[in-house]
């Protein structure tokens, strides 16, 4: 299936921002408002549904025994339209 970019924002953060960027996701899902990405002339507003699958991603790419770039990757995904099946549980633990 084609991938269409609706928004895409990459730069170079602090942890204390992306961290601020993160809460204020987090508050978004927990009111269940929607959530606005904008960054110069560019926004897309979504509405995440009740139970969006949620995927984690811990990746290195790069040679094998050479250093590489690693990477934590948080993805909500849902069916466009209506509500995406639940995922089974992982029993999911971020420390």
């Amino acid at each position: 299936m084609p991938e269409e970019i609706l928004f895409k924002s990459e730069s170079r953060q602090s942890r204390e921002e992306i961290a601020a960027y993160l809460r204020s996701v987090a508050d978004k899902l927990d009111s269940g408002e929607a959530i606005t990405l904008s960054a110069g002339g560019e926004s897309v507003t979504m509405e995440p549904p009740a139970q969006p699958t949620f995927e984690v991603k811990a990746e290195r790419e790069g040679p094998t025994g050479a250093p590489g770039e690693l990477s934590i990757e948080f993805e909500l995904e849902w069916d466009e339209g209506g509500e995406d099946d639940a995922a089974a549980d992982s029993g999911l633990s971020i420390e």
